[in-house]
C-alpha cells in the first residue's frame, strides 16, 4: 500500500493515508516522498474528503472506525490491487503496459529487484511496485513512460469484500513462479487452496505471453499441470531449461559496496538447455539467490533483454533493505537485519550466511539469530514445530515470545542450551549481548519493525566494551 500511495503521488494526485505501528523502512519512504501518514483510522480523516478510498487488506470490518463510516455515508472505496490495474497497469500514461509479475513464496521482493534492475540497467526505465525498497533504486515504487512494468505479485487476499490473491488484479505477459509452500494461514486453509490461487494466476497470462517456472518445485509443477496456456521457462530443475552452476572461477569484481568482513565475490555459469549464456558474479549468496537470478534472467529475455546483458547487469546488483541488511558492527559483533520469518526462509538466511563466512575463510565464526515469530501464520502456531529445525545453522538462538499465544519455550525445546527465550525485549537484548563476543554474526529476523531491536543491540553492545 505505501508503494501505490508513492505511485499515485507521482501519477500526481495529492495522497495522504492512515496506518498503524509503522516503521522504516516504508515510513521513511513515504515521508521523503511527502505523503502525510496518520496513526490510526479514526473518523477524523473524513474531513480531507478525499475523492477515493484505496483500502489495504490490513482493513477489516468492525475494528477501524473510519471503515466504518465510509460505509455508513456510501463514501467510494476501492482495493490497491484494482486502484493500480485501472489507473498504472491499464489506464495510466502508457496503457495496457507489459507487466512482468514475480509470484512464490519466497524471495519475490527479491527475484522482483533483480528483474527491474536488469531492465534499468539494459536502459528499459522500467516502472515498479516491490514489497522492499531495492537499493539500487532507493524506492519499492515508481512510475515511468516505459512500457514496461515489473510487480511483486502477492498470493495474499486482496481486501476485507475481494478474497481472491491479490496478483489476479495484474494481468501479467510475463509471470515468474518462483515456489510454492504452505504460508498465510490466517487465510489459507491447506497448501491446495493456494494452488488453486497460483493456478488463476496461470489462468490469466495470455497465449503469446510466458510463464517462467521453477522446475525443481513439485508444488509449482501440479499448479502448472492443472492447466496452462502459454509458453513456460524452466529454471533449476532436471533436464533442459536455465540452470546455475557453480564451481567457476570469478572473472570481475562486483561493483556493489560489500563488507569484505562478512562478503565474498561469488560467481556462477548460467546454462540454457545445456548451453552456457554468461558467468555472473556478484555479492550474494545462496542457492535461493541463484535460483532467483535464473527467473529474473529469464523475465528480461522475454522483453528483449540478451541473457548475457542480464547476467552481466547482476553484477552491479547490491540487493533488497532488510535481506542479510548490514546494519552496524559495535564491539567487534556484526548485526544484519533480514526479513525471514517462515521457517524455510530463516534456513535459507542461515545456510546462506554460513555459506558467506566459508567462502570469506572464516567457517567457525558463531552465527547468532534472533527470531520474531511476528507473522499471521507464526502467530497462530502453525509452523513452530518445524522452527527449530529452521534454525539448525546458528550457534545461539534468542526468540522472542511477547505477544505470542503458543508456548514458544516449549518449541525451541529441541534446540537446548543453545536457545533461549525472552518475552521483555530489553531482557532479551540484555541475554544477546551477554552471549555476544567478537566476530559473532547476528541476524534479526522479522517481518516487522521488532521494537527497534538493531539500534538498540548496536548501542547496548557499543556500551559493552
Amino acid at each position: 500500500m505505501g508503494g501505490i500511495a508513492v505511485l499515485a503521488k507521482q501519477a500526481g494526485h495529492r495522497v495522504t493515508g492512515c496506518d498503524a505501528n509503522v516503521y522504516p523502512p516504508m515510513s521513511t519512504q513515504l515521508e521523503a516522498q511527502g505523503i502525510h501518514l496518520s496513526e490510526g483510522f479514526g473518523i477524523e480523516q473524513l474531513e480531507l474528503k478525499p475523492d477515493i478510498f484505496v483500502i489495504g487488506n490490513v482493513v477489516t470490518r468492525g475494528k477501524q472506525p473510519l471503515m466504518e463510516e465510509i460505509l455508513n455515508r456510501g463514501l467510494p472505496y476501492i482495493s490497491g490491487p484494482q486502484w493500480l490495474f485501472e489507473n498504472v497497469l491499464q489506464g495510466g500514461p502508457v496503457a495496457d503496459k507489459w507487466v512482468l509479475a514475480v509470484a512464490g513464496t519466497h524471495g519475490k521482493t527479491t527475484t522482483s529487484s533483480m528483474l527491474a534492475w536488469i531492465l534499468e540497467d539494459c536502459g528499459l526505465n522500467p516502472g515498479f511496485l516491490i514489497g522492499g525498497v531495492p537499493m539500487n533504486f532507493g524506492v519499492s515504487a515508481r512510475l515511468t513512460e516505459s512500457p514496461f512494468f515489473v510487480i511483486e505479485a502477492d498470493e495474499y487476499d486482496t481486501a476485507f469484500f475481494d478474497k481472491r490473491s491479490k496478483f489476479v488484479h495484474y494481468h501479467p505477459r510475463t509471470a515468474v513462479l518462483n515456489n510454492l509452500e504452505y504460508d498465510h494461514a490466517d487465510i489459507f486453509p491447506d497448501l491446495a487452496a493456494i494452488e488453486t490461487q497460483f493456478h488463476h494466476l496461470v489462468r490469466t497470462v495470455p497465449a503469446n505471453g510466458l510463464v517462467v517456472a521453477n522446475g525443481g518445485d513439485n508444488n509449482v509443477l501440479r499448479a502448472l499441470g492443472r492447466g496452462c496456456w502459454s509458453p513456460v521457462e524452466y529454471f533449476g530443475g532436471p533436464g533442459f531449461g536455465w540452470k546455475a552452476k557453480l564451481g567457476v572461477k570469478v572473472s570481475a569484481k562486483v561493483s556493489a559496496k560489500v563488507s569484505a568482513k562478512v562478503s565474498s565475490v561469488d560467481a556462477f555459469e548460467v546454462t540454457l538447455n545445456d548451453q552456457f549464456a554468461g558467468q555472473v558474479n556478484w555479492s550474494l549468496q545462496g542457492e535461493h539467490n541463484r535460483l532467483n537470478a535464473l527467473a529474473a534472467i529469464a523475465a528480461a529475455r522475454h522483453v528483449g533483454v540478451p541473457a548475457k546483458d542480464g547476467i552481466d547487469a547482476l553484477s552491479r546488483f547490491i540487493n533488497v533493505k532488510r535481506r542479510m541488511e548490514l546494519r552496524g558492527e559495535a564491539a567487534g559483533v556484526v548485526v544484519f537485519d533480514d526479513f525471514a520469518h517462515h521457517p524455510t526462509a530463516i534456513a535459507t538466511t542461515l545456510a546462506g550466511l554460513r555459506a558467506s563466512l566459508s567462502a570469506s575463510g572464516t567457517p567457525s565464526g558463531r552465527i547468532l539469530a534472533v527470531l520474531e515469530p511476528r507473522s499471521n501464520t507464526m502467530k497462530l502456531g502453525v509452523m513452530k514445530d518445524q522452527l527449530p529445525a529452521s534454525l539448525a545453522q546458528a550457534d545461539r538462538v534468542f526468540c522472542y515470545s511477547g505477544g505470542i499465544d503458543w508456548d514458544v519455550a516449549a518449541a525451541m525445546a529441541p534446540l537446548g542450551d543453545k536457545a533461549t527465550t525472552e518475552a521483555d525485549l530489553t531482557r532479551l537484548i540484555e541475554h544477546i549481548v551477554t552471549a555476544a563476543r567478537p566476530g559473532d554474526r547476528i541476524v534479526v529476523m522479522s517481518n516487522g519493525g521488532f521494537g527497534g531491536i538493531h539500534d538498540r543491540l548496536l548501542a547496548r553492545l557499543a556500551q559493552s566494551t
